[in-house]
């Protein structure tokens, strides 16, 4: 890293043509990979990134660059190169630099380093395992270990600087059944922003290979879904991807600010349902979109986006919310110092309601049951969205039935919002990767077992009966 005197003069250089903020953020990050692919280990790779990128602000115009050489001279050289796009006056003037300290929410019991690889595979192997036995339809088993250890430093004009340190962890089991024509696959991620200490203690490898497993061999059954307008069931954790990229991102300061969402301007306004309350909460402890410190420096928070159906707040960024005459909540991220970060989700959920799950699948007399889904995209200025199910299976007279393959729900997010009529008291979490304009993050997605009175259910099996 570098001391404040080095950072006092290169903030100092990118403000001397005019510009009103300046920030340098430094990062150290060791990333290791272990894949294991039908039981041999196939993969096992360690990845250093060092580097800086420097920010410059003028009123709403920002412009960002990043190096390898954090040396005094290299980030002079940048931060004159960037001060070019401005011209003008030298408005701030930087003379001191405070570090500002924040309460550690993501602690770590059993560092991965301390950890001997040997150890890593010998757990892998255990799922591997239990995938490989549940049912000899499994043709193939990749089972995965991702761990890094991020440093990263903050200075700005402000006078402030911000030190972090942050590991995370995920492991992945995937496999794919084979019947005849029929190719189906099963996954499971969980992760968290903590140690080793959280699969060793909180995460079941075996029961998650056989969940794996279960859900592949059970779609290999599964007849093509019926189309049309249907209630839809939309089991809990990741089915929570649905808000996450269908509300979620058109929630963010990025595209709000600039009148690119469907939902500016409408703060106070009944946008969902009443049963819908839906937050953002970057300071849970471990969670595995988890951060101490935003990557501007500021705390992240627990930011309740929609109360009972009432837009309350959005994700906002010190930058985009000098547009929106708003403070930043915490909510800025970046994949690393090569990206300029930006307004981004953390752990986002939809909070729990009364209604025990088992009560709103009874409640429906024919419709679909999307336990779980998987890809899909979505524009964040209209909200319409195309999600594919991963698991799906038909609701009839109030039972769940026969499973389905090929289902995807297609709306758009603001009209699904107010649509949605029951909602469960089983929450729960899920992990993913959410990429958008500051790259790759890790991200949170969540939901309890919730109705959509009505969706238009895409699928190659004919009309609902």
């Amino acid at each position: 890293m570098i001391s404040k005197k080095v950072a006092i003069d290169v903030l100092n250089a990118g403000l001397e043509t005019g510009a009103d903020f300046a920030e340098i953020y430094i990062e150290e990050k060791i990333s290791n990979v272990i894949q294991i692919d039908n039981g041999k280990v196939e993969n096992s790779s360690i990845i250093k990134t060092y580097g800086a990128g420097i920010r410059l602000l003028k009123k709403f115009r920002s412009v960002y660059g990043y190096t390898n050489d954090i040396s005094k001279n290299g980030l002079l050289k940048l931060a004159k190169s960037l001060s070019n796009s401005f011209t003008g006056n030298r408005e701030v003037t930087v003379t001191s630099i405070k570090t500002k300290k924040f309460k550690n929410i993501t602690p770590v019991e059993i560092p991965y380093e301390s950890v001997e690889k040997e150890e890593f595979v010998n757990y892998l192997k255990k799922g591997v395992k239990a995938m490989q036995d549940y049912d000899k339809r499994i043709i193939r088993t990749t089972a995965m270990i991702s761990y890094s250890h991020k440093d990263s430093t903050i200075f700005n004009s402000n006078g402030i600087a911000i030190n972090d340190s942050i590991e995370r962890g995920r492991i992945a089991l995937q496999c794919v059944a084979n019947e005849g024509e029929k190719i189906e696959t099963g996954y499971a991620a969980p992760g968290a922003a903590a140690g080793f200490e959280f699969f060793k203690n909180k995460v079941d490898i075996v029961e998650l290979g056989k969940k794996a497993a279960a859900q592949a061999i059970l779609m290999l059954s599964a007849k093509e879904c019926p189309s049309g307008k249907m209630p839809v069931v939309i089991g809990n954790g990741f089915g929570g991807v649905l808000f996450h990229e269908a509300c979620g991102h058109p929630l963010e300061a990025s595209a709000v600010s600039k009148n690119l969402s469907v939902f500016s301007g409408k703060l106070g306004e009944q946008i969902a349902s009443p049963l819908v309350t839906a937050i953002d909460d970057g300071t849970i402890e471990n969670g595995w979109g988890s951060n101490n410190v935003d990557d501007e420096g500021n705390k992240t928070e627990r930011t309740v986006l929609i109360k009972n159906g009432i837009l309350t707040n959005y994700l906002i960024d010190d930058f985009n919310g000098r547009r929106m005459e708003r403070k930043g909540n915490g909510a800025c991220r970046r994949q690393s110092y090569r990206y300029e970060p930006t307004s981004r989700m953390s752990n986002t959920y939809i909070d729990n309601g009364t209604t025990p799950p088992e009560e709103i699948i009874k409640a429906t007399k024919l419709g679909l049951y999307a336990k779980s889904l998987g890809g899909g995209s979505v524009n964040p200025a209209t909200g319409e969205f195309n999600f594919a199910c991963s698991e799906a299976y038909i609701i009839r007279d109030g039972k769940v039935c026969e499973p389905v393959r090929g289902a995807s729900l297609i709306g758009q997010g603001k009209d699904i919002l107010t649509k949605i009529d029951m909602v469960g008291n089983d929450l729960e979490r899920s992990q993913g990767m959410c990429g958008a304009a500051s790259g790759q993050i890790p991200v949170d997605v969540g939901q309890p077992t919730l109705r959509i009175s009505e969706i238009t259910v895409g699928g190659n099996g004919g009309e609902l009966k």
